[in-house]
């Protein structure tokens, strides 16, 4: 072979070695950003080309389905009540890639391409048959689902409502207000789906911020929880030990004082039971006992009960983008004036509904607090099942005899001080919160945090009410209690 040839042929093998790589890089590297990139139109019409798994509720109620349609995409995604069921179900539209809810974090199970249904993908193929995707069924209880989505919307109320079951850490209800319709995204035309899109994110109230999970607030007072599982936890407090209280306490080295919202909170010659401390939510005492435990040991309860990290939602079943909460927050390395306000769930600790209603699961599981989850199980188009999701733990928060404590003390939160939260025949533990907000502290972020029947527990319940001139017993506290006698009611 004389140079020329070889000159040739080696230009020819470096050219097919090149054309080889390139293909490999688009084919195996690249297909996945290819395949949901939005330009991708061929993309878009195969996801449209195949039924989309539905979403079910945990009673079989469909909450979201595909269904024929005769226009250029071969199946239409539907959404019965749609706004009340948003945070959850997330929405998939033409014109927006699925970005949350279950429609985003089980993608992949839903469109048939995921992994776990190779075998399905590949019985399909031989036998001619469409690839559907599977069917999720969630933990979602509708009937708890519609009671608070109807108080907190009937009273035009900005907030969230979160119900877990505290032994396994199932949602059972997660509400957000105000929400939205999914069904305006999932239109087929892409100039009425993007307008809805666009009229939705520049909305001055947000409604499609899933509020349980992706919103900070002070909690107020629901940390005193946090606070007391602390001091219990450290051996050198009881309930019946004598803290400092009284009826003014004035910020360590500031001339800032603190005071009550009521004369019980204030105790007896400045000293108050840990355990009125909390029935009667003394600010003065949680203050003082929140300086004399030390940041530290408040932020290391705090992170054992998920605080200052993302909270993933269904940790062991994610098939697409994950659903996450942000993290809550408890600041570290403060000066004792902040430390006292952080103390109370005011200055700058925030958390989101869903991480106060996990607070109040752990309490009511003997401090074992549960990995949150939505997703019972997957059933695929062959009607076989993935084995059911277990229950995981996220951290053994406190002992058993903390969580009995806490419990006891809530319970006197409703019979010393808010019997209009008191349900006849039930045991109920509960928390309150009013966070001070605004300019000048003008409004108020009423909280509530509880769980029933305190003796047995089947639910543990966070409610939020955003920018409201009313304490937590009476913003959020009726909404929870519904909730409560709703869940019982089906026991």
């Amino acid at each position: 072979m004389n140079r020329t040839l070889r000159q040739l042929f080696t230009a020819v093998i470096v050219l097919f070695v090149i054309l080889g790589i390139s293909s490999s890089l688009i084919m195996v590297v690249r297909a996945h950003s290819l395949d949901i990139d939005s330009r991708n139109v061929r993309s878009l019409y195969k996801q449209y080309d195949a039924p989309r798994g539905s979403i079910l509720a945990a009673n079989g109620t469909v909450l979201a389905k595909s269904d024929p349609s005769d226009d250029s995409f071969a199946y239409q995604r539907s959404y019965a009540n749609g706004p009340e069921y948003a945070p959850i179900t997330g929405y998939f539209s033409v014109t927006q890639p699925a970005d949350r809810g279950i429609e985003a974090s089980e993608n992949d199970l839903l469109t048939g391409e995921s992994s776990a249904m190779f075998w399905q993908r590949l019985k399909a193929l031989f036998t001619g048959q469409v690839n559907q995707g599977a069917t999720i069924e969630t933990s979602i209880d509708t009937d708890l689902q519609t009671v608070a989505y109807n108080l907190m919307t009937q009273q035009q109320e900005d907030g969230a409502a979160v119900a877990i079951e505290p032994n396994t850490g199932r949602i059972l209800a997660m509400v957000s207000t105000p929400s939205y319709d999914p069904n305006q995204l999932a239109s087929h035309n892409t100039g009425e789906a993007s307008q809805a899109y666009s009229t939705l994110v520049n909305q001055q109230e947000n409604p499609m911020l899933n509020r349980a999970t992706d919103q900070l607030y002070p909690p107020g007072s629901t940390f005193k929880t946090v606070v007391m599982a602390t001091a219990l936890e450290s051996g050198k407090y009881q309930l019946d030990t004598q803290v400092d209280a009284g009826g003014a306490y004035t910020l360590p080295n500031t001339v800032t004082q603190l005071t009550n919202a009521t004369p019980a909170a204030d105790g007896v010659n400045g000293k108050i039971s840990l355990e009125d401390a909390l029935a009667y939510s003394s600010n003065t005492a949680f203050a003082q006992l929140g300086v004399a435990l030390g940041d530290g040991n408040i932020a290391d309860m705090a992170k054992k009960l998920g605080f200052d990290k993302r909270i993933r939602i269904d940790p062991n079943m994610v098939a697409g983008s994950p659903m996450d909460a942000v993290a809550s927050t408890f600041p570290t390395d403060v000066t004792p004036d902040k430390l006292a306000l952080d103390s109370i769930g005011q200055g700058d600790v925030t958390a989101t509904p869903l991480q106060m209603a996990m607070v109040a699961s752990a309490i009511a599981n003997d401090g074992k607090l549960m990995n949150p989850t939505l997703v019972d199980r997957v059933r695929y188009s062959d009607l076989s099942v993935m084995p059911d999701t277990k229950p995981t733990v996220y951290s053994q928060a406190f002992s058993a005899d903390t969580a009995n404590k806490l419990t006891q003390a809530m319970e006197a939160v409703v019979t010393k001080e808010n019997q209009n939260l008191a349900i006849p025949g039930v045991k109920v533990a509960v928390k309150t919160g009013t966070a001070q907000i605004g300019e000048n502290n003008s409004s108020i972020d009423g909280w509530v945090i509880g769980f029933a029947p305190a003796d047995n527990p089947k639910i543990a319940v966070a409610v939020v009410v955003h920018n409201v001139d009313l304490y937590g017993s009476f913003a959020a506290g009726p909404i929870m209690k519904a909730m409560i006698e709703e869940a019982l009611k089906e026991q």
